[in-house]
């Protein structure tokens, strides 16, 4: 069985037959499940931000989140953070 370390290893499904195929073979890392259930937040504040995105992306994020069990502001939050890591290693 193939662990998921990152949400980006995760593709997106035409079908949920596809979807159920997919999950037969990989497992999501319990530290990737335990940082989006928590909203993997280093400080115990948060702010509030505006951010206009086109409807059709929204959509499509707010379905992933849905799929994956999540609320789709954790899980751009998780995404961001990934990706800021990513940034920090890269440099």
């Amino acid at each position: 069985m193939e662990i998921i370390t990152t949400w980006e290893e995760v593709p997106l499904f035409d079908a949920e037959e596809t979807e159920a195929a997919y999950w037969l073979e990989h497992q999501v890392d319990l530290r990737l499940m335990e940082g989006a259930a928590t909203g993997a937040s280093d400080g115990a504040e948060s702010v509030t931000i505006t951010l206009r995105m086109d409807p059709r992306m929204l959509a499509r994020i707010k379905r992933l989140a849905r799929v994956r069990y999540l609320n789709y502001q954790s899980m751009i939050k998780q995404w961001l953070s990934e990706r800021m890591e990513k940034e920090m290693r890269d440099r």
